[in-house]
């Protein structure tokens, strides 16, 4: 009986904090985000990336200097115009993604990588922290031979250097087809309505945090923290 009620808990917990969880879905209906136009966007090159969860991939990606868009959706699955409900229950082969979009000349593919690898845990498969599934696995998705090449000689040197205990997991495939989100996960952690989501405050949020006092000298000038006394 103890041990039932400890399952029950965690599975509680679980759904509570998870990123699927119904009462998520629900906040931020009325959210249309700011879609930058092809002239706006002239110059920038794209990198899709799969960490877990995309409300904490996206909010780390903005706030990167050199980064003009990050686009939450999904990819790496046959269906098409796949919804959040559908992908959630794990049977379409997509995985919560970002498309980022930024400007070569500020910051490299490369840096972007080990921006990717720190944000997110690359060994465990098929889960972040609470979140289970494929549609949470770890994935990188190339949208050209250099980024193939590149993604291979970071993992490489990840391995070599034993930067992680377990082994990484990551999925690398080609970049094939990317479908946008629904409007209200596009720039989900910013919208003030949901810093009282339970997910936002227990995984979002430190995980931002975290980003953020790694990568300080290379964010938005409106991210940074102040080193004074540090």
């Amino acid at each position: 009986m103890i041990r039932l009620q400890q399952f029950s808990f965690l599975a509680l917990l679980f759904v509570l904090f998870s990123c699927a969880d119904a009462n998520s879905r629900k906040t931020q209906t009325l959210h249309k985000p700011v879609q930058l136009t092809p002239e706006q966007l002239a110059g920038t090159e794209i990198a899709t990336f799969a960490g877990g969860c995309f409300w904490c991939t996206e909010a780390v990606f903005e706030r990167v200097q050199g980064v003009k868009q990050v686009i939450s959706g999904y990819a790496g699955g046959s269906e098409k115009k796949p919804t959040y409900e559908q992908v959630s229950y794990g049977r379409t082969g997509h995985t919560e993604s970002v498309q980022v979009y930024y400007d070569p000349k500020v910051i490299s593919y490369p840096e972007l990588l080990e921006m990717f690898f720190f944000a997110h845990d690359p060994t465990t498969l098929n889960r972040q922290g609470p979140d289970v599934g494929r549609q949470y696995r770890s994935a990188i998705f190339y949208h050209n031979a250099q980024q193939q090449e590149q993604i291979a000689a970071y993992m490489k040197e990840l391995a070599a250097k034993k930067i992680f205990v377990n082994k990484i997991v990551t999925e690398v495939k080609p970049y094939t087809v990317f479908w946008p989100a629904e409007d209200y996960h596009q720039d989900y952690y910013e919208v003030s309505e949901n810093q009282s989501n339970p997910y936002i405050i227990s995984v979002t949020a430190p995980k931002v945090n975290k980003f953020v006092q790694h990568f300080n000298a290379k964010l938005k000038p409106q991210y940074q923290q102040s080193q004074a006394g540090g």
